[in-house]
């Protein structure tokens, strides 16, 4: 069970950073979705409870602008890069010279900008929620901030800007530091880095996810990948899902 205790919270390079460290073993690294945090993303789907019995030490942050981590509303101090760095400097913090590494949705997308700038500090990946739209991109960001500031959800009229900002009230979010977020950098994940990793990667993403895109075309730019579409999953039903939870745990028994 997870305690108050494994809270805890660091410096980032002046960001106050809101941190989970359980369990003993080799460490796994998890980085949230977009208006996620621990809580919502990894404690309560279980993650974190299967991964530690699974023998593994657990490691994940609130990112900047979420959960418990400060929130900032200057959308150039967003951005996949820099957030990538919060992990770095998460896993310096702790003394952890390599870790497994797993996010999901827009953590996916850190995770990858985390590998492309450090690629020794990463063990494994596992891109969850996020296929080919790692690489074309999804709705623009504009509709998204603007839900986010609308002065209610019934004043958003897009589909998917709606859901995220379903999504973002359910978890309790500070809106203006997510439309901050999603204002800020979006920098592209090119196929020719993707094609660079070296490290087992594992992609996962639901057959109903209009939000992810395909996995098999993301693994098909990744050497040594490998994929798995979960049936009848959405975005949001995926993330707990128990074939996902399976697959990880092979995939982390089998990884090199």
């Amino acid at each position: 069970m997870v305690q108050a205790s494994n809270f805890s919270e660091f410096d980032s390079d002046g960001i106050s950073i809101r941190y989970l460290d359980v369990g003993e073993g080799d460490p796994i690294l998890l980085i949230h979705g977009f208006a996620s945090n621990i809580d919502a993303n990894w404690v309560a789907t279980s993650w974190v409870t299967t991964l530690t019995e699974a023998g593994r030490r657990v490691i994940a942050l609130d990112n900047r602008g979420h959960g418990q981590s400060e929130k900032l509303y200057e959308p150039e101090r967003y951005g996949a890069p820099a957030m990538a760095e919060d992990a770095v400097r998460l896993m310096d913090h702790l003394g952890i010279e390599r870790a497994d590494v797993m996010g999901y949705s827009m953590g996916a997308r850190i995770a990858a900008f985390l590998t492309f700038a450090h690629p020794d500090r990463v063990r494994s990946l596992v891109f969850g929620g996020l296929g080919s739209t790692m690489v074309r991109g999804m709705i623009g960001a504009g509709p998204l901030a603007h839900a986010l500031e609308a002065p209610s959800i019934d004043d958003v009229t897009n589909a998917t800007a709606r859901s995220f900002r379903r999504f973002a009230e359910s978890t309790k979010s500070d809106l203006k530091a997510l439309a901050a977020c999603m204002r800020g950098p979006r920098e592209k994940v090119q196929p020719e880095a993707l094609g660079e990793i070296s490290v087992p990667t594992l992609v996962v993403v639901g057959s109903e996810d209009v939000i992810g895109g395909s996995p098999a075309e993301l693994a098909a730019l990744i050497p040594n990948s490998q994929y798995l579409e979960l049936k009848g999953r959405d975005h949001m039903k995926a993330v707990g899902d128990q074939e996902f939870k399976r697959a990880v745990l092979d995939f982390l028994r089998e990884r090199r």
